[in-house]
């Protein structure tokens, strides 16, 4: 597969690509006993912020998202765009505890971030949803997809500028 970014985007995959790139390193972490993790990130409330500050707000703030995450996670993980302006990383060799760890260092970072707009200071967060497959017990990577979307929103629920994890391999009632 050769590597094209969205333009625009430095180091940043396709939804395609993110997909299929997850697959395959989700098999590999399966073949080779490896953790692997993966976090999707949504900046809080950014569909009321275009409402309020128009269109080229709301793509000022997702790329210094997309610089964020690109700074903040290694040249060995996986970046990519999911729809609805969310966005994806994989990060193998990272059991759950080190995907907290660069979960609550992006919240942290992007409330660091400072942006302007009608000439009012925007303060900016982030709601992380993780998942992870430390012990080998998730059998698909669809799982911990879906469990990484749940965890999403429930941090989102929760009134965002947050982290939750879930396991895909834990049983829920």
């Amino acid at each position: 597969m050769t590597a094209s970014f969205q333009e625009g985007e430095p180091n940043l995959f396709s939804l395609s690509q993110i997909m299929h790139l997850m697959r395959v390193e989700f098999s590999r972490a399966q073949r080779y006993r490896y953790p692997i993790a993966c976090l999707i990130v949504s900046v809080d409330r950014l569909g009321q912020l275009r409402d309020v500050y128009g269109y080229d707000a709301k793509e000022a703030i997702l790329s210094e998202v997309v610089e964020l995450l690109r700074t903040t996670t290694r040249s060995c993980d996986f970046l990519g765009r999911l729809s609805d302006d969310r966005f994806l990383a994989v990060v193998p060799h990272t059991p759950a505890d080190g995907a907290r760890v660069l979960g609550e260092r992006l919240l942290s970072a992007a409330r660091q971030l400072e942006f302007q707009a009608e000439g009012r200071e925007l303060s900016v967060s982030c709601s992380i949803g993780a998942s992870h497959n430390e012990t080998g017990a998730t059998l698909f990577f669809d799982a911990m997809l879906s469990a990484a979307e749940g965890a999403l929103a429930e941090a989102q629920n929760a009134g965002g500028d947050r982290y939750v994890a879930r396991d895909p391999g834990a049983r829920t009632s």
